[in-house]
């Protein structure tokens, strides 16, 4: 054996070009989401701008276009302040675990038929699993601050994930039932092959609990109790400035991101339009899919916006109690009816 077969064996090729195209897909997922990430903060406050019936950002850029990246400078080149009697190392660590959590996430989402980063058999379980580590990230940011209010909103974070997490889980099993696997890209084409052409409207009770306890879940208005203004300053962020506080801002839009991919492709067909809408207008099929997805998520991400700017944030005790007596109960109900159809169908 020689040394150029010693040191690359037959296959180690496929296995090294397989990598670099895993790598050049991270590079290219990671770019547009972030990307999103900096305008979504614009699209936001121009949509509840006209809501409230003002203009918005206006003076950076022609019709603000570039205040995203204003905003980007301005936190990178401000003063990283931290506490002085703060856990240190914690406290640095904190929003990484935030934004990693939060990227992660998006390894396992097909953004159209053919393009994922990690096409794994558990998808859903591995979103579900990556939102719950990163409420470590909010809780450990609120103890390692030493501050009443920064430690408050990260005691109030652990219980509302714990909440939500449970009804947003039971809300995706009737739709693991329907489609019969847990890999996101096989539901979305068993929903091409189904009648409706989407999840939402069989699975209609899901979909509420659903988009429910994604904003909860990712401490959105008016389930934005961890980082309430009007009470704990800004919550668990509250010593939090510079890139750091970039950090946590990042993870939470990118949250808003993911939960509109999964519902994209768990309740509204995915990158698919369905078969009665394309013998209606033919041309239609001639859309790439990844437009259709990312429409479907930015009208999820405009349902986000749209309930910021019109409900008042609830009590806490409201919030609990939507989870654990309304959402959780509906969602059981919800598996019960999908599994009685199911049999009586079959």
């Amino acid at each position: 054996m020689t040394i150029f077969e010693f040191l690359f064996p037959p296959g180690s090729f496929d296995i090294f070009l397989n990598i670099i195209i895993i790598l050049i897909k991270i590079a290219v997922v990671i770019g547009v989401v972030m990307l999103h990430v900096a305008y979504a903060t614009y699209f936001e406050r121009k949509v509840i701008g006209r809501m409230q019936v003002r203009m918005g950002p206006m003076e950076v850029g022609p019709h603000g276009l570039l205040q995203p990246i204003a905003d980007m400078l301005k936190l990178f080149f401000k003063e990283d302040i931290i506490p002085e009697k703060a856990d240190k190392t914690v406290f640095y660590i904190a929003p990484l675990i935030s934004l990693m959590a939060a990227l992660s996430s998006l390894a396992v989402i097909p953004f159209y038929e053919g393009f994922v980063v990690a096409n794994i058999n558990v998808g859903l379980l591995f979103i579900l699993a990556m939102s719950s580590l990163g409420s470590y990230g909010i809780i450990l940011s609120g103890w390692a601050s030493n501050s009443k209010y920064a430690f408050l909103g990260g005691l109030r974070s652990s219980a509302q994930v714990i909440s939500y997490e449970i009804a947003m889980g039971l809300s995706l099993v009737g739709v693991m039932m329907m489609a019969g696997s847990m890999n996101l890209s096989e539901i979305v084409k068993a929903q091409a092959e189904y009648p409706a052409g989407i999840y939402a409207i069989p699975q209609i009770l899901g979909f509420f609990v659903f988009v429910v306890a994604a904003i909860a879940e990712t401490n959105r208005a008016p389930f934005d109790l961890p980082e309430a203004e009007s009470e704990l300053v800004a919550g668990y962020f509250v010593e939090y400035s510079g890139m750091r506080f970039a950090l946590f801002y990042a993870a939470e839009y990118i949250g808003m991101i993911i939960m509109g991919c999964l519902a994209a492709a768990c309740f509204l067909g995915g990158w698919t339009v369905p078969k009665y809408i394309l013998a209606i207008l033919p041309f239609l099929k001639y859309v790439p899919g990844i437009v259709w997805f990312v429409m479907k998520v930015y009208f999820v991400i405009f349902f986000y916006y749209w309930i910021r700017a019109t409900l008042p944030r609830y009590r806490y005790d409201q919030l609990m109690a939507i989870g654990w007596k309304l959402l959780i109960p509906l969602a059981l109900a919800n598996i019960l009816f999908t599994g009685v159809i199911k049999i009586m169908v079959e």
